[in-house]
């Protein structure tokens, strides 16, 4: 079957949909991109050569011909973390070969080209997508160097015009950057619609790059740890020294630099800096990218980090079995233990609070962590001055690119204006980075930042016209940092309660990890009683941090049960269930938007909203048991409702019961918001997913206007929730007993086991029983506070403070 070639119009971008999509390459990338297009609904094919190395008597073989493909997406499935959000979503993918399945692109409206970085390899794979591809068809290659004007070479008019780069960063489904590079002869409308579509559809941030090495994101972030590697050799910091201080610290991954480096895998990194340095003859910083002497040891050595079991850093085991992880040590080329330095500067910055004010600190610190970040800075804030108008003519593409790309949690001219365009360029002036003239032309106009808010309007200073222009592509997003220009509707240490106009309000909590306390429940009253006194549409519960909210204030709870309190205890549970039953049964709509952690009370808080408009992106589950407690807030019983709502004559009603009882007891948390669903703590009645995160509150805005519209009622208290009782106490106490007898469950363990089956079941009644929704919160309650008073408990709870880290299973 051949397909014509002829040119075709091209499709305004309005009018373009996407139903079927091929992915020609089924490696690391290939196969997490089929995964992704599965995960928003695609119907997917996806094809890879057939193996070279074929029997005779398998040539003819399916399953043998098809070997590579099917290894590959079997292999990604088992990745952890997931590349898909439910695992039925793989069902929507089709493989095939090269040789025998070509034609099956034939139906589809987006075909992407994810094979080995070769482009001779390339071509010869759009030769054959030529003979099947219909005109009109987008074409794409996820290279992430080759130039896309080679790879237009020999192509026909309408490949031409629809073809164009897209570039996904790994993981696909995980990391938000989409970076679209047109060639020459690309269709403006096919560049506007991948901005539309990637944003709306794929859940990315979608950057427009000029056809230059590495594009954007690659050239900055490589130039970053081509420059540690430069400033590790002049300064003498070890590779735990720089990793604790290019880490959170400063807004960078966990993994900081060297921890990223054997991840990503040196080889890797090595390939990227290579090709920056031989393709950009003009770059002034061309040295930087220049691979250390030590680098390239490793690279002889084969310490090229994760693949090989060591890089920077190596996992052993000491003379007593205990694993210990060893850096390398640089100079001698040995691993040696990891140290942790203490630095003045360091422990001032964590001091001061939030990363901006952690940059200001280090920014004027004098030890040598505070220089070399300094010097860092310097390198960075010159290079990305000075690849205006290379790369970019924006210069906030250049900062989205960072963040979407790199896990930054701010661009590096956000950082830059962060501690201060004007002091920050006279010291890199006289440290010898004067950055680009373009600058120095900003100040002498009077102007000293990137970006400024206007009537809850981001702009970016543009240098051709030196005027501030709207940041392009948040026409559709609410960005709460964008409002705070204006008076708060309410606002107190843990909330702030913000006007999102046409009579919708957004409670945004405040507090570390979104910790909920009283602060938090007294805000989520107080604007309940503004909405409803003052007629208000509804009230949306969101926030652009990175997690919704990590579940209730665990040290409250500590500091009440140790010292006994159990009147206070007992008040702020219930204050707790109150407020959840506000949300719930208040005259105006509520309306969540989870992302993120959504953890514990966070959880409990979404189950009692009248809708959730949950990120893709949403962890979400009741994780009480992971302290020896139940979900009090409302959850327990929530779970108990769920469960009576889904009773049916026909049904055995005890295994409905027992799998709610499974997913509180054994903490379980969905590693998205479809999972969520699945375990029943999103509601598919009124919950809904949103696969852009930076979507999620303005979509909550609109459906609480939506529910307003329809003439949004009350909703009357439950008293007609069906519990099993002793019926279905014997078949839970009986699992329980099970565990402990195959010493799966510590005795601690099935007592908060027990209690969890008690107030599932309504406690202990004859027979099955209509009950309320206050009789179940106060079952619930007193199930809490009785594991308050244990021990074991309270040992937890110290733990998990000490730690620091979230609560989740």
């Amino acid at each position: 079957m051949e397909i014509s070639t002829q040119a075709k119009a091209v499709i305004p971008a309005k009018d373009r949909h996407i139903r079927k999509a091929a992915v020609l390459g089924s490696g690391v990338m290939g196969s997490r991109i089929a995964c992704h297009f599965a995960n928003i609904g695609l119907e997917v094919v996806l094809l890879d050569i057939v193996p070279f190395d074929l029997k005779e008597e398998d040539k003819d073989n399916k399953s043998r011909r098809n070997s590579i493909v099917n290894s590959a997406l079997k292999s990604t499935l088992k990745a952890n973390p997931s590349p898909i959000y439910d695992k039925s979503f793989a069902n929507r993918i089709t493989t095939g070969n090269f040789d025998d399945n070509m034609n099956l692109i034939a139906d589809c409206d987006w075909v992407i080209e994810v094979v080995i970085e070769r482009l001779d390899i390339k071509k010869q794979v759009f030769e054959k997508v030529e003979q099947f591809r219909k005109p009109g068809t987008l074409i794409t290659s996820n290279t992430s160097g080759i130039p896309i004007e080679m790879m237009t070479e020999g192509r026909s008019e309408d490949f031409v015009k629809h073809f164009c780069g897209t570039h996904f960063f790994n993981p696909p489904r995980y990391l938000r950057l989409f970076e679209i590079i047109p060639s020459t002869k690309t269709d403006p409308e096919i560049i506007k619609f991948f901005e539309h579509y990637a944003d709306l559809f794929l859940g990315k941030t979608p950057v427009l790059c000029k056809d230059t090495p590495a594009f954007i994101a690659n050239r900055v972030g490589v130039f970053s740890m081509s420059a540690i590697f430069k400033l590790q050799q002049e300064m003498g910091l070890t590779v735990a020294e720089i990793d604790s201080l290019t880490g959170s610290l400063t807004g960078k991954p966990k993994s900081a630099t060297f921890r990223t480096a054997d991840v990503v895998g040196l080889d890797t990194l090595i390939k990227v800096a290579k090709g920056v340095y031989d393709n950009c003859p003009n770059d002034e910083m061309r040295d930087t990218f220049d691979v250390p002497a030590y680098v390239l040891k490793m690279e002889e050595n084969k310490w090229l980090g994760d693949k090989t079991k060591q890089g920077f850093y190596k996992k052993t085991k000491d003379e007593n079995g205990k694993k210990v992880i060893l850096q390398l040590d640089l100079a001698k080329m040995e691993y040696v233990p990891s140290v942790k330095s203490k630095f003045a500067s360091v422990a001032a910055a964590r001091q001061a609070g939030g990363l901006k004010a952690r940059l200001k600190a280090l920014a004027v610190g004098k030890d040598k962590a505070a220089e070399f970040l300094n010097r860092l800075s310097y390198m960075i804030f010159q290079y990305v001055s000075k690849r205006i108008p290379e790369i970019s003519d924006e210069l906030f593409r250049i900062d989205d690119a960072m963040r979407a790309g790199f896990g930054w949690e701010i661009g590096p001219f956000e950082q830059w204006e962060a501690v201060g365009v004007a002091k920050t360029v006279a010291k890199m002036k006289a440290a010898g980075f004067a950055p680009a003239t373009w600058v120095d032309e900003m100040l002498d106009a009077g102007i000293e930042s990137f970006y400024k808010v206007e009537a809850g309007e981001l702009k970016y200073y543009d240098i051709p016209s030196k005027t501030f222009k709207p940041v392009s592509g948040r026409e559709n997003f609410i960005i709460l940092d964008n409002l705070r220009e204006n008076a708060p509707v309410f606002k107190n240490s843990g909330c702030t309660v913000h006007d999102l106009g046409d009579g919708v309000m957004n409670i945004e909590f405040q507090t570390k990890m979104n910790a909920i306390g009283g602060e938090v429940l007294e805000g989520i009253n107080k604007a309940i009683d503004i909405a409803e006194k003052d007629g208000w549409r509804g009230i949306v519960l969101g926030n652009n941090a990175p997690n919704f909210s990590a579940g209730a204030n665990l040290a409250m709870i500590m500091m009440q049960a140790v010292d006994q309190e159990w009147d206070e205890l007992n008040f702020t549970i219930k204050y707790f269930q109150n407020t959840v039953m506000r949300i719930r049964h208040s005259a105006i709509p509520v309306v969540a938007a989870p992302h993120g952690m959504t953890l514990g009370g966070g959880c409990e808080i979404v189950m009692h909203s009248d809708a959730a408009m949950a990120a893709a992106e949403t962890y979400i589950g009741l994780v009480e048991v992971g302290v020896g407690l139940i979900p009090a807030g409302g959850g327990t019983k929530e779970f108990a409702l769920r469960a009576s709502s889904s009773f049916s004559p026909q049904d055995t009603m005890v295994p409905k019961i027992s799998d709610r009882f499974t997913n509180i007891a054994t903490a379980k948390v969905a590693t998205s918001a479809h999972e969520g669903f699945n375990i029943g703590v999103l509601d598919p009645m009124k919950d809904f997913v949103v696969v852009n995160q930076d979507r999620a509150i303005a979509e909550a805005k609109q459906k609480v206007i939506d529910l307003f519209e329809a003439g949004y009622t009350k909703p009357a208290e439950r008293s007609d929730i069906m519990v099993l009782g002793r019926t279905g106490l014997a078949a839970l106490y009986a699992g329980v007993a099970g565990f402990q007898v195959g010493k799966y469950a510590s005795e601690h363990d099935a007592l908060i086991s027990r209690k969890i089956a008690y107030v599932l079941c309504g406690g202990d009644l004859s027979q099955p029983t209509q009950v309320s929704e206050q009789y179940l919160l106060d079952l619930e309650r007193e199930a809490f506070l009785s594991l308050c008073g244990e021990k074991k408990t309270l040992e937890r709870i110290q733990s998990i403070l000490t730690s620091g880290r979230p609560l989740r299973n």
